[in-house]
């Protein structure tokens, strides 16, 4: 492709995508916030505000047509550090504190919800939301298991609520072009993809149990998790504990495993086999520091692998996801190579753009086509609030979000069985042939903190 007509794809592509990311299917309207004056703002709940959940706040208060009415954190010191930030963006006004966000649920005036807790919350609170006929932004992983990831949807459904999954890179306009390049086959058959999540990350000690801080609701912190002493690694390590989350690829690389599902189409896998081992032992964490995983589709293979025993892969900095450049990809902890008859294609996340190689010649790599890209953040948070006027499936629509999270389950009950290979049954969700496994599609829940079965 001359340099010209790259230019004239790209513009094409980029064009497409607008019509792409405006949303595909309507819902019922159930609410009168659907038909409300665009220049009316929406009210809106944050519900966990440390890390994540902050920068969304802040997003989002930001905007002229939201404004936060709801903060809810079970740690008012929260409150107390993040509140102020969100008002000096909405006109100085603060929005209401609840350590416990069923007290939100009850004002019918909140159209939309934030929830940015640890993942072990992401469903029950999705759901709660739902039912109260508030719409959801909800941060990935959209589900701490296979079972519950599933009543979200359905939850989502009955009530005709619209849920995007914080997968922010189903907004991005480069790689709306890399799935239409991708469909219009200009990687011939595609048989491989493999996804990475390299970094460094060290393991770390257990503190001793203790008293809360004050004010803290830790038994309400815990929720749908198991009860247990307050403890300090268990509240800020929560990413590395099967407890409270699923690993470095239950919580970052997902959106590697979104991104790459996505492109290339695939839903249900037929079989899954993951293995690998924490080597860096010394510490408190549960989950693997190294990891491979085998997913079988019926028409291709797509491999993950995870190391955070390796410092000098490096995730994207903020120059090369707002700007006109491409990492050095065989040192990028997050990218995605998809592998077709005539070309590969790379790709990166947030931003990062993708080139196409074709066969090198004088030994130099050929770079057949490329896009940059941008950080996809704000787009995103368009389109769910675009969504929630409309009532149109966002991009991110949980659904997708709960089917590429399925592999990351899937993944880890493997491995937690030591690298037994699964079947899956695409119907049921389930994992044919082996009841240990299909036990683990689960977990006990403790009242009041259910997930219930929407069906």
């Amino acid at each position: 492709m001359t340099n010209s007509n790259r230019r004239d794809f790209l513009k094409d592509s980029t064009s497409t995508t607008l019509g792409i990311t405006s949303g595909l299917t309507l819902l019922a309207n159930a609410r009168s916030v659907a038909a409300a004056p665009a220049n009316e703002k929406l009210n809106l709940a944050i519900i966990g505000c440390r890390g994540r959940g902050n920068t969304l706040a802040q997003a989002f208060a930001a905007r002229s047509d939201c404004e936060f009415t709801w903060f809810c954190d079970v740690d008012p010191e929260m409150y107390a550090t993040r509140a102020k930030g969100i008002a000096e963006n909405q006109g100085g006004r603060m929005p209401k504190y609840a350590k416990d966000f069923r007290r939100m649920l009850e004002d019918k005036s909140v159209d939309a919800v934030v929830i940015a807790t640890p993942p072990h919350w992401h469903t029950l609170a999705t759901i709660w939301c739902c039912q109260a006929g508030k719409d959801v932004y909800c941060e990935k992983p959209q589900s701490h298991n296979c079972w519950e990831g599933r009543q979200g949807v359905e939850a989502a459904r009955k009530h005709n609520r619209v849920v995007q999954i914080g997968l922010q890179n189903r907004s991005a306009p480069y790689l709306h072009a890399a799935k239409k390049y991708i469909t219009d086959g200009k990687l011939g058959n595609i048989d491989l993809v493999r996804v990475y999540n390299q970094k460094g990350e060290d393991n770390f000690p257990m503190a001793k149990d203790s008293d809360p801080p004050a004010g803290f609701d830790w038994d309400m912190f815990n929720g749908p998790a198991p009860a247990h002493a307050y403890n300090e690694t268990l509240r800020r390590q929560w990413r590395f504990l099967w407890r409270y989350g699923g690993g470095d690829m239950h919580y970052d690389g997902i959106h590697q495993v979104d991104i790459a599902r996505w492109l290339v189409g695939v839903g249900y896998p037929k079989s899954v086999f993951s293995h690998g081992a924490r080597y860096d032992r010394d510490g408190a964490a549960e989950t693997p520091d190294t990891q491979l995983s085998v997913f079988e589709f019926d028409e291709l293979m797509m491999t993950f692998d995870l190391t955070l025993n390796t410092p000098y892969m490096l995730k994207a900095d903020s120059g090369i996801r707002d700007g006109d450049m491409f990492p050095h990809w065989p040192q990028n902890a997050e990218r995605v190579e998809i592998y077709g008859s005539d070309a590969m294609m790379v790709v990166g996340r947030m931003g990062s753009g993708w080139q196409v190689y074709i066969r090198p010649k004088s030994r130099k790599p050929v770079v057949r086509d490329e896009m940059y890209g941008r950080l996809p953040d704000a787009p995103h948070q368009q389109n769910f609030v675009d969504c929630v006027r409309t009532r149109q499936t966002p991009n991110a629509d949980i659904e997708e979000g709960h089917l590429s999270t399925l592999l990351v389950h899937y993944a880890t009950i493997s491995y937690r069985l030591g690298g037994e290979k699964l079947t899956i049954n695409p119907t049921t969700e389930g994992i044919v042939g082996n009841e240990r496994a299909q036990a683990m599609l689960t977990r006990t829940y403790r009242s009041p903190w259910v997930v219930e079965n929407i069906v």
